[in-house]
């Protein structure tokens, strides 16, 4: 690929993750927009869920990092500081793995687009404000604090464990590594339930498989058309 072609991809790569998260970053907001008392009844329903299952461990799990100050803030910054290793990912693919960065930003996209429909139908209030004695650790911020299920923190870090594992088969115990640390952390701090964490293995595997299916028809579309 020439320098100029060569830029021009990157050029537009940028323009359109840009779009896409602009785009993303307004339609997240509106979903949280009026919705606390039923973001609040929906957790009560998770909670439920949770104590049936065994699953509700949110508020010990808090406790104990409340109770190793030394943690909290290697705590914090793992939580806040994930986009870095998600933009390292990108680049990455897109230098070294271009076939595998098309399939990724579509599958990036696809979660998106299918986590937005979830935020708009399932507002849910996160652990920090809707069990008694929960600390909120990491500080309540961002346009939409009701927007616990499914949880993308996690959900981008199984997104970045998938996408270097399909390009580095052999780096998969240090692809993987990264969603388990962000499963502990995100539940520790009082973000995420850990049906959160379950929605978000769903949410990947939902996008890998309509993008598998979107690119198959495709594909059998293409080869259809006659030739000449």
């Amino acid at each position: 690929m020439s320098g100029n072609r060569r830029l021009l991809s990157v050029v537009g790569e940028l323009a359109l993750l840009g779009l896409v998260f602009v785009l993303f970053s307004r339609l997240h907001a509106a979903a949280g927009a009026g919705v606390a008392e039923e973001a609040a009844a929906n957790a009560l329903v998770l909670q439920s869920w949770e104590h049936a299952l065994g699953l509700d461990i949110e508020p010990a799990a808090n406790r104990w990092l409340t109770g190793h100050p030394a943690l909290v803030q290697p705590a914090i910054l793992y939580y806040r500081l994930y986009y870095v290793v998600l933009a390292a990912v990108l680049v990455w693919l897109f230098v070294r793995h271009p076939d595998v960065y098309v399939k990724a930003r579509r599958t990036m996209v696809l979660m998106l687009a299918f986590a937005l429909v979830v935020f708009f139908t399932i507002p849910m209030s996160p652990p920090r404000f809707a069990l008694p004695g929960v600390v909120d650790v990491v500080g309540s911020r961002g346009a939409n604090l009701y927007s616990a299920l499914p949880s993308l923190h996690f959900g981008w870090s199984l997104w970045a464990g998938y996408a270097v594992w399909a390009a580095r088969p052999r780096l998969a115990v240090l692809a993987w590594a990264f969603p388990v640390g962000m499963a502990v952390v995100v539940v520790v701090t009082g973000n995420h339930y850990v049906l959160d964490l379950v929605a978000s293995v769903v949410l990947l595997a939902v996008a890998v498989g309509v993008r598998r299916w979107s690119e198959s028809r495709w594909s059998s579309v293409r080869r259809s058309r006659p030739s000449g």
